[in-house]
């Protein structure tokens, strides 16, 4: 008896240290959250956090989350020289197809490949990785590898400053609709 008194305690904090470690709690300050219920609300969607039901399960507006990321539509809009075979915002990745120039092809049977990958949703230096992929082809044989060239800097330079444009645009609409609305339901509660 002693022994499964001994197996059933150790069980049970292992369990509480476990849990403990899960950080189901976590201490908050008033200064930190909102005390405004809504703006408490608005700022956990707003984080991705929480969960609706029923009618405030809809949000109100189109909210696409691709169309809404300046970084995404950089980037397909700096590629729209080339076919993509993939797109995947969810993924974070957006990979194109074999392209070369008419120069290139006729001259030394050589392709390029292009892939952005994501790794933050932030308009920054860091935010995204250019790949040049090579594909050289002689009499039916094709060697395929990863290189280095200006095309990677000079892309993704290209991409940060549409996008820092983008969200200079997105930012302007949003002051201009939202901080109306605003700023007349202040004047009307005075």
């Amino acid at each position: 008896m002693k022994i499964n008194q001994l197996k059933i305690l150790t069980i049970l904090l292992t369990a509480i240290f476990f849990l403990n470690s899960c950080n189901f709690y976590k201490r908050s300050d008033v200064k930190d959250n909102p005390v405004n219920v809504d703006e408490r609300v608005r700022e956990n969607i707003k984080e991705g956090r929480g969960i609706r039901f029923g009618k405030g399960s809809v949000r109100g507006g189109t909210f696409d989350f691709a169309s809404a990321n300046p970084l995404w539509r950089a980037s397909i809009e700096v590629l729209d020289f080339v076919p993509l075979t993939n797109a995947s915002y969810s993924g974070g990745i957006i990979i194109t197809d074999w392209f070369s120039s008419q120069k290139d092809q006729e001259e030394n049977n050589r392709e390029l490949k292009l892939s952005v990958r994501f790794l933050t949703n932030e308009i920054r230096a860091d935010a995204l990785k250019v790949i040049v992929f090579e594909k050289k082809c002689i009499q039916n044989n094709c060697k395929t590898k990863k290189i280095k060239s200006k095309l990677e800097s000079e892309l993704k330079l290209a991409i940060l400053k549409k996008a820092a444009l983008f969200e200079k645009d997105d930012f302007k609409k949003y002051r201009e609709t939202e901080g109306k609305k605003r700023g007349n339901s202040v004047i009307k509660k005075k």
